[in-house]
């Protein structure tokens, strides 16, 4: 059976060499007589495969030694709630509301401090990125008051937006959600505090969130008392992820991938093989009379691909078909409708071709539909 165009925003593709690699090892682990679906995370296997995941992992995106890294559960979004409660120690942080998920981290924040609003594109439905001059200017100003952290959400899945600058917060620890641009680019660990992401759209299965932190940030001073153990981040990295059984298979599938990034050349590679992706598709967008981009042209993701034809039986019409095709996924968010294609690390070049070709198709069958109209 012929394998589908994944477009899914995540769970999303996972690299065909992992999951081959994968299904080898499902039932005899090397040579242990157990799947690691079976293995105690205690066990000296389970351990050599945490540990060397978490070694790839800093290999790969060249974390220093002085930041802590954690596999936890509960995705991004337990982690609205953990990044207050372990750095919101003297009640105020700030927030830029760039998208859904940004806002709803902000309304987390707001539950166990002041969630300062610095910027919001919300006026656009979030097509745009505030500008940073913007962001800097309420940072400096509300820094005067503390802060004890500067949240963003660097891509923006539902609407097809990403920070392609940061915010300079002077010495406001920056802490980024970075679930969907994860591993797709190189980023500079150095310039946050802390980045989270759930694994399920570049890094891995669903069920892992990531976690790097800034050793400092978490040994200067406890988690707020209201914080469950399990969100604590010190005690985490105390026990190395392991306060409670950690999601063990996914966490080696992660270590999985993680090596196939670096066999493909690293963050760099990644890179460059995105961007010629993304370039392929916004340019069909860009010379269609029918297709239209949602997301502002200077703030474009290199991870989602939105795009519209103003028409909502046809956008729905246009999924269809391409479903029809095994193109699967390009359905846009429920919150937005239109289309939406995610182009991460494991979505071949060859998958972003065959849906510009649908496209150009689809558009020829309904010549004289325009997406002005």
């Amino acid at each position: 059976m012929a394998r589908s165009h994944n477009f899914n925003p995540g769970p999303a593709a996972l690299p065909l060499a992992v999951l081959e690699e994968v299904q080898q090892e499902l039932v005899d682990y090397a040579g242990n007589g157990l799947s690691v679906l079976e293995m105690s995370h205690r066990s000296p296997a389970f351990m050599a495969i945490y540990e060397k995941t978490e070694a790839t992992l800093r290999s790969v995106l060249g974390i220093p030694e002085n930041y802590d890294v954690l596999f936890l559960s509960g995705g991004a979004t337990l982690e609205f709630a953990a990044v207050a409660m372990n750095l919101m120690r003297t009640g105020r942080a700030g927030y830029v509301a760039s998208g859904h998920f940004s806002s709803v981290a902000m309304r987390e924040g707001a539950k166990y401090g002041e969630a300062i609003c610095l910027a919001s594109s919300e006026e656009s439905d979030y097509a745009h990125i505030p500008a940073v001059a913007d962001v800097e200017a309420a940072i400096a100003r509300e820094a005067e008051q503390g802060l004890d952290y500067v949240h963003i959400c660097q891509n923006n899945t539902i609407y097809g937006t990403m920070w392609h600058e940061l915010p300079d917060t002077g010495d406001v620890p920056l802490v980024a959600d970075v679930s969907s641009c994860f591993l797709s680019l190189p980023l500079d660990v150095e310039r946050y505090g802390v980045i989270y992401a759930g694994a399920q759209k570049n890094a891995g299965p669903a069920g892992v969130t990531v976690v790097i932190c800034r050793h400092d940030l978490i040994a200067e001073g406890p988690a707020l008392s209201i914080c469950p153990s399990y969100l604590d981040w010190r005690r985490q990295t105390m026990q190395q992820s392991m306060l409670n059984t950690p999601n063990t298979f996914g966490i080696y599938v992660c270590g999985k991938v993680f090596q196939w990034v670096k066999d493909m050349g690293g963050l760099e590679a990644m890179e460059a093989r995105n961007r010629k992706k993304a370039a392929m598709l916004y340019d069909v967008i860009d010379h269609s009379e029918l297709f239209r981009g949602v997301a502002s042209v200077q703030d474009r993701s290199i991870a989602n691909v939105t795009f519209t034809t103003n028409i909502p039986e046809l956008d729905r019409e246009f999924v269809s078909e391409a479903a029809d095709a095994g193109l699967i996924g390009l359905g846009g968010h429920r919150l937005v409708g239109g289309m939406r294609a995610s182009i991460y690390n494991a979505v071949p070049k060859a998958s972003v071709e065959r849906l510009c070709g649908l496209m150009k198709e689809f558009e020829e069958l309904h010549a004289g539909t325009s997406a002005t109209e």
